[in-house]
């Protein structure tokens, strides 16, 4: 019990650090890009903002497993779910308003006409951006090394988009150097690219998130149970929830029974099960605990029981 909560919880403390740094980047991207009247690094900004959203949801699809409505393992809410719809709306509004200001401001750049506004670049917002970006880097980084140390699928997928951002935002700051330098027309320019490079982002965020937004059941507990039995060892199979679609990402817990003689392989026969599961139905995330009380498995099937403070979790 106490190894699969040490290492849920340095996952959900990760992820809260994480979540508090990319939305001090966000604060700091949106502060210049409106100070520098930049639309480049606004709608960078609002790429960030998508990174931000991910790691919210990753974060709360970790600490999922400890909400005891019994309705919810592994899927989100409703609040979580309208905030997805929110933020398709806002990144639909903001990305309409910057492409449009942004083909105005190229249009009167390449005819070399007055722009509807002037942009402000100064070697001190490019250091302090180059900081913000570093500290992305280096956050996307040690978050990698955490995934492979903790075998966080969700950490290693968050710091792929937190890395991605930071590279994006590499080639806004050297285009912004080009604006700098007199090169108007490359802000513009860069906004309009960045701005669907987001749009792309945003499906792949969602797609990615579709299966933790799912809060139907994905696999038929019996069938479940079934699967698990037939690894040897096990006796019994409880309190079985599984959320996601099948054949994209399908989340499991469940509690399992050993017989005494293979209290000792537990490790070992979460594996198996948890192969076993994966052969079958495909990507998969597996919770399974090891309960060493044979009479709490009176009923099998029982979905929605608390969970039991003396169980051995894998």
């Amino acid at each position: 019990m106490a190894e699969a909560y040490s290492r849920r919880r340095a996952i959900h403390q990760v992820l809260l650090a994480t979540l508090w740094l990319t939305l001090l980047i966000f604060a700091v991207k949106v502060w210049a890009g409106w100070a520098a009247k930049s639309l480049s690094l606004l709608a960078e900004s609002v790429h960030t903002l998508i990174n931000g959203f991910s790691t919210l949801l990753s974060l709360l699809a970790v600490t999922s497993p400890h909400r005891t409505s019994g309705r919810e393992v592994w899927g989100h809410g409703r609040l979580e779910s309208i905030g997805a719809l929110f933020l398709v709306a806002l990144l639909g509004f903001s990305s309409l308003s910057l492409l449009g200001g942004a083909l105005k401001q190229l249009e009167a750049s390449t005819r070399n006409a007055a722009v509807p506004f002037e942009v402000s670049i100064n070697l001190p917002l490019i250091q302090l951006l180059g900081v913000a970006i570093a500290i992305g880097i280096c956050l996307a980084f040690f978050e990698r090394y955490e995934a492979r140390v903790l075998e966080s699928a969700a950490l290693r997928l968050n710091a792929n988009h937190i890395l991605q951002d930071a590279w994006l935002s590499v080639v806004v700051l050297i285009g912004l150097v080009g604006v700098w330098r007199g090169y108007v027309w490359l802000d513009p320019l860069l906004a309009i690219i960045v701005i669907f490079v987001a749009i792309r982002s945003c499906w792949r965020v969602l797609n990615w998130q579709l299966p933790l937004l799912v809060r139907q059941v994905a696999i038929a507990p019996e069938i479940l149970a079934q699967l698990a039995r037939q690894v040897e060892g096990v006796t019994h199979c409880y309190r079985i929830q599984s959320r996601g679609i099948v054949g994209r990402q399908v989340f499991v817990e469940m509690y399992l029974v050993l017989h005494p003689e293979f209290l000792g392989a537990a490790r070992v026969i979460a594996e198996r099960v948890e192969g076993t599961i994966r052969e079958r139905y495909g990507p998969v995330q597996t919770i399974i605990h090891i309960d060493t009380d044979q009479s709490s498995a009176e009923n099998p099937y029982d979905s929605l029981g608390a969970n039991n403070t003396n169980d051995k979790p894998r």
